[in-house]
């Protein structure tokens, strides 16, 4: 059964969503999640690889999903024709193993977009972790977009939704 997990209809539904950038590293790159007057977020800024950037994301604050029995995780989005990721992470911590699933929505419409579990690959600083546990819904602590892969200039992700089925 469906399960929403972040419904972007309201200003307050963005608070809780901070921006975590190639900053962190020296880079010039910057974001945010704002809400649109329309009724969903946006997902915006711009990937600058200037100074060894190229990297730009938003994550959620921590709390409890309780996701027993999950397969897979779904947005709907409307894309610009860039690719990003869905962020997961099974803990509290600013930085370590992030499960990672691309999608790369077309530009203009908007769409349901499912990543299966299978899609998400355990990650350390952008490389992968083949050591790492898979992914377990139900230790799940954060969520967050991204957009990386040399994707340099600005970018805009707009968002109804996102859950787990």
């Amino acid at each position: 059964m469906p399960q929403e997990m972040f419904h972007f209809d309201s200003a307050a539904a963005v608070a809780g969503w901070s921006a975590i950038d190639d900053r962190v590293m020296g880079g010039i790159s910057s974001s945010h999640l704002r809400f649109d007057e329309g009724g969903w977020a946006v997902f915006e800024g711009n990937v600058s690889l200037e100074r060894n950037g190229g990297f730009a994301s938003v994550r959620s604050r921590p709390c409890a999903f309780h996701l027993a029995g999950v397969s897979a995780f779904w947005l709907e989005v409307k894309g610009d024709g860039k690719r990003y990721k869905l962020n997961l992470r099974t803990d509290d911590a600013f930085d370590g193993v992030n499960h990672q699933a691309l999608f790369a929505p077309p530009a203009g419409q908007w769409l349901g977009v499912e990543l299966p579990l299978a899609a998400f690959q355990a990650t350390f600083r952008g490389r992968l972790v083949s050591a790492a546990e898979p992914l377990n819904p139900e230790h799940l602590r954060q969520v967050g977009l991204m957009i990386a892969e040399r994707q340099s200039g600005p970018f805009s992700l707009a968002l109804r939704a996102i859950g787990a089925r």
